[in-house]
C-alpha cells in the first residue's frame, strides 16, 4: 500500500499583522482558537492528523505550548518540507475546512488569498525557503520571536514578508478564502455559518436524537417542561451539559459540555457556548467562549464573549439602532462600517458587569476591565470603567491575578505561572488603548 502522502506535509499555522485588529478577541487567545459558530480552526487542523507547528505573539508562546501542544518550527539551515501553511485568522467554516482539506489531498503548489489579498492558506512544496535560512528575514526570526511583547510587530512583520515572498510565484486558487479582518467577523461569520456547522457535528458526532432536531450527547440532560423550536435548525447538547426547567430553545444552537443553562432562559437563533458556561435570562445569536458565566437575568445579543467574563445580574446589551440603519464600529481611532444592523458587543477575557449595567450597542470592550452602569463608549483594557458615577480608574495587573486566582479555584483550574505573566503582558500590551482613551477623555 503506498504511503499517505500527507505523512511528509507540516502544518505551519501562523499569526500576522492583521492579528492585533481582532483586539479584544484576540488579546489573550492565538487567533486560531476563536470560537465561531461552535467551531475553531485549530480543532480542524488537528483532525487533518499531520503535524502542526505554530508561529504567534510572544506573549501567548506558553499558552500555545501548553494549552494546544504547538511549537514553532525546529530551527534548521535547511529548506523547508512540504508545507500547508494558514494564517490563524481563517474562519473555520466548511468551506474554508475543504479548501484546506483539498490542498492537503492534492499537494499542488497554490495560494489562497482573502478578500484583502493576504495570504490565507499555501501548500509549500518541499524546498522553499523556510523561516530560519530565508536570507529575506532580517535576523527578525530571533530575538523578536522568543522575547517578551516588545517582540510582538517586529515578529509579525517578517512573518508577514517571509509568506509573501515563499508565495509570490504560486499559481493563485480563484477562490478567496474567509479571514476575520474585524472583531464583529465572528458575529458576521458566525451568524452565516452556524446551521452548517450544527449538520457537521451531527454527522460526526455522538449524539442520541430525543426528539425531531433534538441531540444529545451521554450525559445531557433538560429539564421539564422545556420549549423547543427547531424550525430553524438542530439543538446540540454536548455531554454532561444540563438544561433547566421552563427554558426556551430556537435553534441553531449549540451548549458546550459541562454547561449549565439555568431555569427560564431563552437560547435563539444561532447561539453557540462553550464548555463550562453557564447561561440565564435571554441570550440571542451570539458566542460565548468557555469559562464565562451570565448567570442571572439580562440580555445578550449579537455578541462575542470571551473567557472567564461574568455579566452581572440584570446586564444588557444593546444590538440594535434607534433609527434600525447598520452600525459602525470603533476601534482604537478607526471608525469601520459593519453593514450590520444587528451587532452588539464584543467583550474580552476576564471582563466583569456590575447589576443593571447596560451596554449600548456596537461597544467594544477590552480585557480584565469592569464596568459599572451604561457603557456609551468603548471600554480599554484593565480599567474600572463607572463613568456614569464620573469615576474611571486604571485597574493593576495584581489585582486581576488575584481575581483570577479565585474563579480558577472555583472552577477547580489550577493557576499556571504562565497564566499569571499573561495578565502582567496584556497589562503592558493594552497601555496604548487606555492612552488613547484618555487623551479623548473617557
Amino acid at each position: 500500500m503506498p504511503a499517505d502522502p500527507r505523512s511528509a506535509t507540516t502544518i505551519f499555522c501562523f499569526e500576522d499583522r492583521s492579528v492585533d485588529r481582532l483586539n479584544p478577541a484576540t488579546t489573550a487567545r492565538p487567533a486560531y482558537a476563536i470560537s465561531c459558530a461552535s467551531l475553531r480552526l485549530i480543532d480542524h487542523l488537528e483532525a487533518l492528523r499531520v503535524p502542526i507547528f505554530g508561529e504567534c505573539r510572544p506573549h501567548l508562546a506558553e499558552v500555545q505550548r501548553l494549552d494546544f501542544g504547538l511549537t514553532e518550527p525546529p530551527a534548521s539551515p535547511e529548506r523547508g518540507p512540504a508545507t500547508l501553511l494558514v494564517n490563524a485568522r481563517v474562519v473555520p467554516n466548511l468551506n474554508n475546512v475543504a479548501l484546506l482539506e483539498r490542498m492537503l489531498r492534492d499537494r499542488q503548489p497554490a495560494v489562497v488569498r482573502d478578500s484583502e489579498g493576504k495570504v490565507a492558506m499555501a501548500w509549500l512544496p518541499p524546498g522553499h525557503p523556510s523561516r530560519e535560512c530565508d536570507p529575506g528575514d532580517s535576523g527578525l526570526a530571533g530575538e523578536g520571536r522568543m522575547g517578551g511583547p516588545s517582540g510582538d510587530q517586529d515578529t509579525r512583520l517578517g512573518i508577514d514578508e517571509w509568506a509573501e515572498r515563499v508565495t509570490v510565484e504560486l499559481p493563485a486558487v480563484t477562490e478567496l478564502a474567509d479571514t476575520f479582518q474585524w472583531p464583529h467577523d465572528i458575529v458576521l461569520h458566525h451568524m452565516r455559518s452556524m446551521s452548517a456547522a450544527m449538520e457537521w457535528r451531527i454527522a460526526g458526532g455522538d449524539y442520541e436524537q430525543i426528539a425531531d432536531g433534538v441531540f444529545v450527547a451521554p450525559g445531557a440532560k433538560i429539564g421539564d417542561h422545556a420549549v423547543i423550536d427547531v424550525s430553524k435548525g438542530p439543538i446540540l447538547i454536548e455531554r454532561d451539559a444540563q438544561v433547566g426547567p421552563f427554558c426556551f430553545l430556537a435553534g441553531p444552537v449549540h451548549i458546550g459540555a459541562g454547561a449549565r443553562i439555568l431555569e427560564h432562559a431563552a437560547l435563539k437563533d444561532a447561539v453557540a457556548l462553550g464548555h463550562t458556561t453557564k447561561v440565564g435570562g435571554e441570550v440571542e445569536a451570539s458566542v460565548i467562549e468557555p469559562f464565562t458565566n451570565k448567570q442571572h437575568h439580562g440580555f445578550l445579543g449579537h455578541s462575542y464573549l470571551g473567557s472567564w467574563i461574568n455579566l452581572g445580574a440584570g446586564t444588557c446589551n444593546s444590538d440594535l439602532k434607534n433609527t434600525y440603519g447598520t452600525i459602525n464600529m470603533e476601534y482604537g481611532a478607526e471608525k469601520v462600517a459593519t453593514e450590520m444592523q444587528f451587532m452588539g458587543c464584543v467583550m474580552g477575557d476576564y471582563s466583569k458587569t456590575a447589576i443593571n449595567t447596560g451596554i449600548f450597542t456596537g461597544k467594544v470592550v477590552g480585557v480584565c476591565s469592569m464596568l459599572y452602569g451604561f457603557v456609551t463608549s468603548n471600554v480599554p483594557s484593565f480599567v474600572n470603567y463607572a463613568r456614569l458615577f464620573g469615576q474611571t480608574a486604571t485597574l493593576p495587573p495584581e489585582v486581576m491575578i488575584s481575581t483570577q486566582a479565585r474563579m480558577f479555584s472555583r472552577r477547580r483550574v489550577t493557576q499556571r505561572p504562565c497564566d499569571q505573566q499573561l495578565i502582567f503582558d496584556m497589562f503592558e500590551l493594552t497601555e496604548e488603548e487606555r492612552n488613547l482613551q484618555s487623551a479623548i477623555g473617557l
